[in-house]
């Protein structure tokens, strides 16, 4: 008698299904960026009503090149924020490198990929060494990463020679923050990723049938695809209107620069967290490093990465910031650039206990302080009710925070 093996049948999840699924997270304390997309719809809105300048094309265009540098560090503070751990020279660190950039165009006259290449190694050397003295001596991050954020702080001005300013002349640098798209390519780097973002979300739902395993029907497929087609082509459309006041003399309209810059690393940053061995590793790190090292991973390896990762991130935002002052003095990085990225990240929804974080999470986190910042400006209020409201909305995200892990934790999903 010959038995036959089937198949396992694939399941269709519908939307409905998926939406009940979503549900379910909530209210067992999964929010994910929820409170983020909420917050930041809430605050464009009450925005928009009682100064209706924050809806203008020009306004929109400079919240991109606002937030960018700061959304960028907060990129890189998502690795370690997901192993518990805190980076708090990250600032003072995009400011060494973007001295590193600025000596090296000017000082010694060197080509802008060749100046951007030095300041990103610099990036890696320091991340590398915070890296290994956290995971090697066992330094707790945070005394650490003190230490580094008053030693660069010294730094940075010995490099701009004791509080000088070094400006930045060229125009492949200067372009990044202060440069439009053309219109049409901003069409076509929109259409580009569009139909780019479809076929992988197919081809993802094609290898899960064929493993048998349930997967996202078309129509919810589609809903995705075509909201990220709405949105952006509104962005885009917003971006190529006509912001110059005299555009006779001189025209301003297009996608900024830096926008498709942090796409780029969302893509690439958010592939490496979720679909490579390394991102697996890390969030597994993060949840329980014991049971991490028990199961063969190389625990220090992965502090020492995340690291290096968050440093060499703070560099391309150290290059962005330069690049939007025309200019590196000794307060490049400093202020309140690590209290923002760091605040952008866990607003966003990335946890400070570690284990759960999406690079995108730094990019909503971003726009809220973007808006916070931006929109506050324009009202007339000064730095010290700025800085009360967002450090209000950050303590809010962490208490979310906390409090989710209390509910998943009763719920059993922890």
């Amino acid at each position: 008698m010959t038995t036959t093996l089937k198949a396992p049948r694939a399941e269709s999840r519908s939307i409905g299904s998926n939406v009940r699924g979503y549900a379910e997270r909530v209210r067992g304390g999964d929010m994910g960026a929820l409170p983020a997309v909420f917050g930041l719809v809430v605050l464009c809105t009450v925005f928009s009503i009682l100064k209706p300048a924050f809806l203008t094309s020009g306004n929109f265009a400079n919240l991109f090149t606002q937030g960018a540098a700061v959304t960028v560090i907060a990129m890189g503070l998502v690795f370690v924020l997901l192993l518990g751990e805190i980076d708090l020279s990250a600032g003072f660190a995009s400011g060494v490198c973007a001295a590193v950039l600025a000596i090296m165009l000017t000082d010694q006259g060197l080509p802008w990929y060749a100046a951007v290449g030095a300041a990103i190694l610099t990036g890696v050397v320091i991340g590398t060494v915070i890296g290994t003295l956290v995971a090697k001596l066992g330094i707790p991050s945070f005394v650490v990463t003190l230490a580094a954020f008053l030693g660069f702080q010294g730094l940075v001005l010995l490099l701009v020679k004791g509080g000088t300013n070094i400006s930045i002349r060229d125009e492949t640098i200067l372009a990044i923050s202060n440069k439009y798209l053309p219109p049409a390519l901003g069409w076509g780097l929109l259409a580009a990723g569009v139909v780019g973002y479809a076929a992988l979300q197919l081809l993802r739902a094609r290898k899960r049938t064929g493993r048998g395993l349930a997967a996202d029907p078309v129509s919810l497929i589609a809903v995705r695809v075509g909201a990220l087609a709405v949105l952006g082509g509104l962005a885009v459309y917003f971006l190529n209107l006509e912001r110059s006041r005299n555009a006779a003399v001189v025209s301003l309209k297009g996608v900024p620069v830096v926008v498709p810059i942090i796409v780029v690393l969302l893509l690439v940053l958010t592939f490496v967290l979720r679909r490579t061995g390394f991102g697996r590793h890390l969030y597994a790190v993060g949840g329980n490093a014991e049971a991490a090292r028990r199961a063969g991973i190389n625990v220090d390896r992965m502090k020492i990465s995340a690291f290096m990762i968050c440093s060499t991130l703070a560099a391309v935002g150290g290059v962005i910031a330069a690049s939007r002052a025309s200019s590196v003095d000794p307060n490049t990085g400093g202020s309140n650039v690590l209290l923002y990225a760091v605040g952008a990240a866990v607003i966003g929804g990335t946890s400070l206990f570690g284990g759960k974080g999406r690079v995108l999470d730094a990019v909503l986190g971003g726009a809220v302080v973007a808006v916070i910042e931006n929109g506050m400006g324009l009202m007339g209020y000064s730095s010290g009710v700025k800085y009360i409201v967002t450090g209000s909305v950050l303590l809010l995200a962490a208490g979310v925070d906390a409090l989710s892990r209390k509910r998943a934790a009763a719920a059993g999903l922890r």
